[in-house]
């Protein structure tokens, strides 16, 4: 057990992502959640956008509310798009107070908003004035947006995706940590892309940077599996070096780490958020999520082009064209 940064919360390595409860019921729910507690899991993170994530948590908790530490986020912009959501998710997690609320997967479009006169951060710190919620965070898939953001010194915890093959956010990692900011792992399995949870998760324990890792659990075999990896604190072993090495290697032509350094696109295409609904479509099994995100977008990956002036940016050398075909085939045939 350990303190979340500067936090009012204490709390253990593993944690619990809520992104998987989307397709489970609310019996199967209340019956992972008893789980995670067992296993000595006491904070989870969800968020407004994962459809009845955040219902079926209030649902599974309302015995006994306090039992966990309560982290969820909004896509919400604007004061009073914000202000609405916050008394939502209070609403459907059935709390007085949430421990952390945090702006979800802001960019750099919405950043000057965000931080405006009518922007979601005013509502957030009322919102803390009042007592509705205990601390403020802020996620993010763009370095730039969370060193930025980090230099404000208004929020308490930064959440950034990081996994062997996703290592580009150790920086921003290290400065929030000196800061002390809490640091959250958001994909520490890569969005499921690595299939060896035990040693993905060993690899991120060594790491002196990261406070919290809250893969998706959407089973009891998986928190068992993940507690177990976070609880070993022997030294790597050479095979596990080994297989880490090899995962860096050949996982690394082939994976987005949603940089963001390929944008703009020449279309509009969001480049990074087509490979992420993809990852929820092939790994996390929500197929009716992806889909709707995918539809709703202005541009997809449909509409791209394949002028491939996004691959010379692309510091990883990954074909973009041609896994725009990919992802694009995946989601039309559905």
């Amino acid at each position: 057990m350990f303190r979340l940064g500067k936090t009012h919360m204490t709390i253990n390595k593993l944690g619990f992502g809520g992104i998987p409860i989307q397709r489970v019921d609310i019996s199967e729910c209340k019956q992972i959640i008893n789980q995670a507690k067992k296993s000595g899991i006491n904070f989870i993170d969800t968020a407004v956008g994962y459809t009845v994530s955040e219902e079926y948590i209030g649902e599974a908790l309302k015995e006994n509310p306090h039992s966990f530490y309560l982290a969820t986020k909004s896509m919400a912009r604007t004061y009073e798009a914000m202000k609405k959501d916050i008394l939502g998710s209070l609403d459907r997690l059935k709390r007085s107070y949430i421990d952390l609320y945090q702006i979800h997967n802001l960019g750099e479009a919405d950043y000057e908003l965000v931080f405006s006169e009518n922007g979601a951060l005013r509502a957030l710190k009322e919102a803390k004035e009042q007592g509705l919620i205990k601390e403020i965070g802020i996620t993010s898939h763009s370095v730039s947006v969370l060193d930025r953001a980090i230099d404000t010194d208004e929020f308490a915890t930064v959440q950034f995706p990081f996994n062997i093959v996703e290592n580009q956010g150790e920086e921003v990692f290290r400065k929030a940590k000196a800061k002390g900011m809490g640091t959250i792992v958001m994909k520490p399995l890569a969005g499921g892309a690595l299939e060896d949870a035990r040693l993905a998760l060993r690899y991120l324990t060594k790491l002196d940077f990261l406070d919290v890792l809250i893969p998706g659990m959407a089973d009891e075999k998986e928190i068992k599996v993940n507690q177990s990896a976070v609880e070993d604190d022997s030294p790597l072993t050479e095979k596990e070096l080994a297989d880490i090495k090899y995962l860096k290697e050949n996982m690394g032509d082939k994976f987005c780490r949603r940089c963001g350094y390929c944008m703009p696109c020449t279309v509009g295409i969001n480049i990074p958020m087509q490979f992420l609904l993809e990852g929820y479509l092939r790994r996390y099994d929500l197929e009716t999520w992806a889909v709707d995100r995918y539809n709703s977008s202005d541009k997809n990956a449909s509409d791209c082009i394949h002028c491939k002036e996004c691959e010379p940016r692309c510091p990883y050398g990954l074909s973009i064209s041609e896994m725009m075909v990919r992802v694009s085939t995946e989601f039309d045939k559905l």
